[in-house]
């Protein structure tokens, strides 16, 4: 079975969720927005999004993608554990998440995404569980906490014991208004390395701009070190990040801890340095960006063991 585990949608209807002005406004979203023909401020956006994604993903079948990991995004909450709406720039509830799996269970998994300030986290996680949570989603540098803030480890002792892996963005971030940059850094999840949670770090610590700080040499040394350490290749694609396609496809230890991930509706990109001119010229031709990443990772030579890695973290199949 072969899932995209980072896949991601947006809602602009309470109880769905929310999206502030200043990311309908940001460039990225109006070019994604304009690039899938919808229109966030009209009345169906969201469940036009669930279709069109549903359409993609069975699209995508053909050149071997099985499912999808919808992912919650969680607002920002504050040390109190109360919510902080004025810094939350997109939110993506728990429940619409389930509902629109629910609504494509052959082709949706549901991707939970719970804020460890939370007041009722671990009682959250128990739920989302229940329903079929096959991962959870953070992202520390827009929801603005540390992954190694002491007042994480009781979910992390909840994630361990429900045995539900965490998918933790880990480097630079662009798509989404930064609020804490120092948090990018893989090795603040240490604290959940240790006590048995599977990681995956999403992008493998890449920088989003040649600027900053690459995390990509703490995420090979984590990788090596803890057996239940993974990354994804979400938007490695990107010219900023595929860089470390050398590193994840030519080290042989690593490219056994890699899993499948899209970034979806971010833009996939053929490395032009690492194809043939001709097969990045055919790629540019695929306007299912669901597809033309599993084509350009095809092409990049990953094995069948990557294809397959997900389902076996996430615990779908043996």
């Amino acid at each position: 079975m072969v899932i995209d585990c980072h896949v991601h949608v947006s809602a602009t209807v309470m109880p769905h969720g929310r999206m502030s002005r200043q990311l309908l406004k940001s460039l990225p979203f109006r070019f994604m927005r304009w690039r899938l023909g919808l229109d966030p401020e009209g009345p169906a956006f969201d469940q036009e999004l669930g279709i069109l994604l549903d359409h993609l993903v069975g699209e995508s079948e053909v050149v071997g993608l099985d499912a999808a990991v919808v992912l919650a995004f969680d607002a920002v909450h504050d040390r109190t554990g109360r919510i902080d709406f004025d810094n939350t720039h997109l939110y993506v509830t728990n429940d619409y998440a389930i509902e629109l799996c629910t609504r494509h269970p052959k082709r949706m998994f549901f991707g939970a995404s719970i804020h460890p300030y939370r007041r009722d986290a671990v009682a959250e996680l128990e739920r989302c569980a229940a329903a079929g949570a096959v991962l959870v989603k953070w992202l520390p540098i827009v929801q603005n906490f540390s992954p190694a803030d002491p007042v994480c480890e009781p979910f992390y002792e909840a994630l361990a014991s429900l045995k539900i892996p965490l998918l933790c963005h880990t480097g630079g971030e662009t798509s989404l208004p930064n609020l804490d940059k120092s948090v990018a850094d893989p090795a603040l999840l240490l604290p959940a390395l240790k006590r048995g949670v599977s990681v995956i770090m999403a992008h493998c610590g890449t920088r989003s701009k040649p600027t900053e700080t690459d995390y990509l040499p703490t995420f090979v040394r984590l990788a090596k070190e803890f057996e239940h350490c993974y990354g994804d290749t979400a938007a490695l694609s990107l010219p900023t990040r595929s860089y470390a396609y050398e590193t994840i496809l030519n080290d042989p230890y690593v490219s056994r801890k890699i899993v499948h991930g899209s970034d979806w509706p971010i833009l996939p990109v053929p490395p032009g340095m690492k194809l043939r001119l001709a097969d990045s010229i055919r790629l540019w031709g695929e306007s299912n960006w669901l597809r033309r990443d599993i084509l350009i990772k095809q092409k990049l030579g990953f094995d069948q063991a990557y294809w397959d890695r997900a389902a076996k973290v996430l615990r779908l199949t043996k």
